[in-house]
């Protein structure tokens, strides 16, 4: 998309002379150019309570998202003087939440990314990797010695009226010097979406997985060939993932 910076620059400027900073006195304005064309602005609100002021760019995210939402491709923000002015740490934060790191802003001599104005971020998906469907827990320290041994199955569930996936690792045998509380049920998994979360799962766990589709039939997404009684390969069965 081409970024006409001058016009960003004097929407940003339009903003910054609506700014109500009269404890600092020193008005911000900015203006974004969204992914979809439009241009969304705002500007700092000062409050008699210094710590809960608003910056220019809390007003510009909450505009993007109550216009539309979408993504930020470029980003003006200027000072009373009309000249580009970096977002403080916490508002590269929200800018970055709303455009990624490719986001551009307003500098001199030249734009910036996101990126580099702020390294090594704290985006989505670092959540998404610790909570979303992607996320596969560790095993637990009690059951490390485990690890590698066993089977885990794979199977659908119920949750709230819908279809999800968990999984359980099973020990159904052991060497003579082992209790029979070393055997049985190790863990069970979480629910997941679809059984890929719950094979991932597994698979931390053991090189050993076995499906079992909807239907009740099986199908093998451990490691080597199938073992004997299983004779479809994961996730080549066709109710095997959803």
């Amino acid at each position: 998309m081409e970024i006409d910076w001058a016009v960003l620059r004097e929407a940003a400027i339009e903003a910054m002379r609506h700014a109500y900073a009269p404890y600092s006195d020193f008005p911000v304005g900015v203006a974004g150019l969204v992914d979809d064309g439009r241009i969304v602005v705002g500007c700092n609100v000062e409050n008699a309570s210094y710590g809960v002021g608003l910056c220019a760019e809390c007003g510009l995210v909450t505009s993007l998202h109550a216009t539309g939402g979408g993504r930020l491709v470029a980003v003006s923000c200027v000072d009373a003087a009309g000249s580009p002015l970096m977002p403080c740490g916490r508002c590269r934060q929200l800018l970055y939440e709303a455009g990624g790191a490719e986001c551009l802003v307003e500098a001199v001599p030249q734009p910036l990314t996101m990126a580099e104005l702020l390294p090594h971020a704290f985006g989505p998906e670092d959540i998404a990797r610790v909570t979303g469907p992607a996320a596969v827990p560790e095993v637990p320290a009690q059951l490390a010695r485990w690890r590698g041994r066993g089977t885990v199955f794979v199977h659908p569930d119920l949750a709230g009226g819908a279809q999800v996936w968990t999984a359980y690792w099973e020990r159904s045998a052991g060497s003579p010097q082992e209790s029979d509380a070393d055997k049985g049920v190790l863990e069970e998994g979480p629910h997941f979406p679809t059984a890929d979360g719950a094979v991932r799962w597994g698979r931390v766990r053991t090189p050993r997985i076995v499906v079992v589709d909807p239907a009740g039939a099986l199908s093998w997404a451990g490691e080597g060939a199938p073992p004997d009684g299983i004779g479809v390969r994961w996730p080549e069965h066709g109710d095997s993932r959803e």
